[in-house]
């Protein structure tokens, strides 16, 4: 405000208005000028200067609890950044985990598996040998049977051609007295 003022005096004859004298009111310079300092007098007697001042400073509060909100707001955003990598990489952690022991134990559950097929195979030859054996001893069994029936019928006839009836009437006899013997 000095400056404006000594400015203004200080120019006050190069300004002065042609043939006019600068201090008078018909010299437009001075108008403007008394004007101009009434202007600033009237600021300055409001005090909008300091009020200027304090919207400025207010507005510069606000800016910069903005800026502290939005460095709080990024620290958060950095905190859940960390929290969610560290959680990714526990859970990339233990999904290889689990694919390990999945891994581990699908090859026990093959090994089983082959164990198990060794051990079917085992009892089905097993199963089957025996089968064999049985189908084996069947036959052996059959092929006696009819051998003895053949040598039964073949005796028969042999015995029915070469014995009389005195023979056979002797037979009956001594064959009811074993039977008499051994029931007594």
């Amino acid at each position: 405000m000095l400056i404006a003022l000594a400015a203004t005096v200080s120019a006050s004859p190069a300004l002065a208005a042609a043939g006019k004298p600068f201090f008078s009111l018909e010299n437009t310079d001075f108008v403007v000028t008394l004007g101009f300092l009434v202007f600033i007098g009237i600021l300055l007697y409001f005090k909008v200067p300091s009020l200027l001042g304090g919207l400025l400073d207010k507005r510069a509060e606000g800016i910069k609890a903005e800026l502290d909100e939005a460095r709080a707001l990024r620290d958060e955003a950095q905190t859940l950044l960390a929290g969610y990598e560290r959680k990714q990489k526990e859970v990339q952690e233990q999904s290889e985990r689990i694919i390990a022991a999945a891994k581990q134990e699908a090859a026990e559950a093959a090994e089983q598996a082959k164990l198990d097929l060794k051990a079917s195979i085992k009892r089905r030859l097993k199963a089957a040998e025996d089968q064999i054996a049985s189908a084996e001893a069947n036959a052996i069994r059959d092929v006696r049977n009819e051998a003895i029936r053949i040598a039964v019928a073949a005796a028969t006839d042999v015995i029915a051609k070469n014995m009389t009836a005195a023979d056979g009437n002797k037979l009956i006899d001594d064959a009811i007295g074993q039977v008499d013997a051994k029931l007594h």
